[in-house]
């Protein structure tokens, strides 16, 4: 007895990294909180005994199990959204510990969003070895390839981040200035404005769930197009609040104390590059209290 509980202390220790590896892998909150749950599941089960690096033990075992999550996703979804988004990580400032573990490294909605594009194996082997620094050799064998091999998988999906995605800005001042700006536009109608603080290659992605409309086009680009639908962040009746949208401002949305809409925002040389815009009743449902 004495031994596992040691060992589940062992593992609540690794909780908060291991969360951390499913989220990025998996971009949603609780299909990570399943994939931890596996894993303390087998630990449990296994002999540890001959185990050096227990948290390099945990990541590995832990990454095999969000690969056949992936994988399982990919074999079912017979008909995938036009957009679908990850889940947001919603924190304030002064923040909870956790939420920054979650959105560290510049891991914003923009990034997840290029993830999705990836293959299971290539989003495997850039999550492990890039953002969590494990060795190809280690890497190998959870996809079944060899170390080379699975370092080729990381480069191919290292250049399609590169080329899906942008550096941005830091300054959460900043960004919030030019959120505020962005809005205040949308209030007035101010076109010029608008267009103004948007990239020219603007990215707007709306992910509505069922709920939306079979005409209603859920991805834009261009500053002109994404201006000409500025109702869709100012609409009678609902108010906004400040938020940090994994770790970058952003805004959520509101309507009789029900949260309608959580908008993310990447800004880069002080443009506006992407909007994503999470709205799907069901999920924001599960989000509002996350939120409130």
């Amino acid at each position: 007895m004495a031994d596992q509980q040691l060992l589940a202390q062992r593992f609540e220790e690794q909780r908060g990294h291991l969360r951390a590896v499913a989220y990025r892998m998996l971009g949603s909150l609780a299909e990570a909180d399943d994939a931890v749950q596996e894993a303390w599941l087998r630990l449990s089960r296994s002999d540890t005994s001959d185990v050096v690096n227990l948290a390099a033990w945990l990541t590995t075992v832990t990454g095999r199990i969000c690969l056949d999550m992936l994988r399982s996703r990919t074999a079912r979804r017979e008909d995938p959204l036009d957009v679908h988004l990850p889940d947001p990580v919603i924190s304030y400032d002064g923040g909870d510990p956790e939420h920054e573990a979650l959105t560290a490294d510049a891991v914003g909605l923009a990034l997840l969003v290029v993830l999705e594009t990836l293959t299971p194996a290539e989003r495997l082997a850039f999550v492990l070895h890039d953002l969590f620094g494990v060795p190809f050799t280690d890497i190998g064998p959870i996809v079944g390839r060899t170390p080379d091999a699975a370092k080729t998988l990381a480069s191919r999906a290292r250049q399609r981040v590169r080329s899906g995605s942008v550096e941005p800005d830091t300054d959460l001042r900043r960004q919030r200035e030019v959120v505020d700006a962005f809005m205040a536009a949308a209030r007035d109608g101010d076109f010029g404005a608008l267009v103004e603080l948007l990239d020219p290659d603007v990215v707007l992605r709306a992910d509505m769930g069922a709920a939306a409309p079979a005409d209603f086009t859920l991805l834009i680009r261009g500053a002109a197009q994404v201006a000409g639908r500025a109702l869709l962040f100012s609409r009678p009746g609902v108010s906004s609040r400040h938020a940090l949208v994994n770790g970058a401002a952003g805004l959520l949305s509101w309507q009789d104390d029900k949260l309608v809409a959580v908008l993310g925002f990447t800004i880069a040389h002080g443009k506006i590059v992407t909007i994503d815009v999470l709205a799907d009743p069901e999920r924001l449902s599960r989000l509002g209290a996350v939120a409130g």
